[in-house]
């Protein structure tokens, strides 16, 4: 999915129980598959909406002495000012967008699909009017509080702040819990709610 010539499998999916009227594409982490997250969404999901769950391709990461792993791009350091792969970005973001255009083709409005990810996620170019979510442990080791704080911020220069809301949850490391999926559940539902 990054311009590499490694292909990745096909998404794993978590079926509407209905008709799909909505869609959920939600990227894994470094080193991650789309299985975990597709088996956390089943757990959570609305019969409306169908969740996809892609498979970055295995490539080599700098940051991690250049081991071949899933990776959506190559990313060389975890600092605030370390240079970033912007052709690999760019690249996963076609992929995603691929992905958009194919539920898009299966009948889903593109006001009804959410894009999300997990620590590593090409998603660039928002809609000023989009909603955000941002999630994050205040004790995670690989990507300290401090960074998420910046990325809001960030955020709310490209979007309208009014529309991202951040939450921080206490104990957490670089993982999920389960009231973070809670959390991930009312957004997506308040956003996609049922048409029919």
């Amino acid at each position: 999915m990054c311009g590499n010539n490694m292909s990745a499998p096909l998404p794993s999916v978590v079926p509407a129980a209905r008709k799909a009227t909505a869609a959920v594409i939600f990227l894994h982490g470094l080193g991650d598959t789309g299985h975990g997250w597709a088996e956390a969404f089943a757990g959570i999901r609305s019969s409306h909406i169908k969740y996809i769950c892609p498979h970055a391709p295995i490539m080599p990461v700098t940051l991690n002495m250049k081991m071949a792993m899933p990776s959506w791009f190559d990313i060389i350091g975890l600092s605030p000012d370390s240079q970033e792969d912007e052709p690999g970005i760019k690249q996963a973001a076609e992929s995603v967008k691929a992905l958009i255009d194919q539920e898009v083709k299966n009948g889903i409005p593109s006001n009804r699909i959410i894009l999300g990810g997990f620590s590593q996620h090409p998603i660039s170019g928002p809609n000023r009017d989009i909603s955000v979510l941002q999630c994050h442990g205040d004790c995670d080791p690989l990507v300290p509080l401090m960074f998420g704080s910046l990325t809001v911020e960030k955020l709310k220069t490209l979007v309208n702040p009014a529309n991202v809301t951040f939450k921080i949850y206490e104990g957490m490391m670089h993982c999920s819990c389960q009231q973070e999926m809670m959390d991930v559940k009312q957004f997506i539902d308040k956003l996609l709610p049922p048409v029919d």
